[in-house]
């Protein structure tokens, strides 16, 4: 098992019980998303451990596909889907790479919390890219932490190294954007509250 799975598998009860650190962000964000989607929306979601924000946009789309490579967080997940009632989410154990690569077959794309935990990100937005039908929408929400105080940096890296944490890349908010556009994308909407505390929200459009 990697370190990625043993450190989420261990951390998703408590992770679940976790309070919102900014609920009226997180609501903000929300209501952005929902104006990229239709009733009838493919949705695919990379990472999405207990799955509160698939089934919080699942009564706005279609049908959300929602993986994480914890198997604790998808199971929690799925009991969240059955209190709640809801029957258009399908909640799986992957990674990105274990999906099947069909090009255009998804209306949106979300990847929240995730971005600066992939050892490939160039490439997992090319396939992201992919995945999108024309026009499609890639949402995501990113902690982009490279001005971080030094010892917490210190520390994140030193974790890995001793491989008690998961990799952790330090991002800037301009290099991120960078790497998204040149994957092929258009940012049409960002958000990034004052502070700097919250992650950088970004709406991209797949060109056509």
């Amino acid at each position: 098992m990697s370190i990625n799975i043993r450190f989420w598998d261990r951390l998703a009860r408590r992770y679940a019980r976790m309070p919102l650190r900014d609920p009226e962000t997180y609501e903000r964000k929300l209501a952005m998303t929902r104006a990229h989607l239709s009733p009838g929306a493919r949705v695919f979601e990379i990472g999405c451990g207990t799955g509160t924000t698939a089934l919080k946009h699942a009564p706005h789309a279609g049908h959300v596909t929602a993986i994480d490579c914890s198997a604790n967080m998808i199971g929690i997940a799925r009991d969240k889907a059955a209190a709640e009632g809801i029957a258009n989410v399908t909640f799986e154990v992957a990674s990105l790479e274990d999906m099947p690569d069909t090009p255009g077959a998804w209306d949106m794309v979300m990847a929240h919390n995730v971005l600066h935990l992939l050892p490939d990100r160039p490439g997992a937005l090319l396939r992201i890219h992919r995945m999108l039908k024309p026009g499609g929408a890639f949402v995501s929400s990113t902690a982009c932490a490279a001005r971080a105080p030094w010892l917490f940096r210190a520390i994140v890296r030193t974790g890995h190294a001793l491989r008690l944490l998961p990799l952790f890349n330090f991002l800037t908010e301009d290099g991120l954007k960078a790497e998204i556009r040149a994957a092929g994308f258009e940012i049409v909407e960002e958000l990034l509250p004052p502070g700097g505390r919250s992650a950088l929200f970004l709406i991209a459009r797949k060109q056509t």
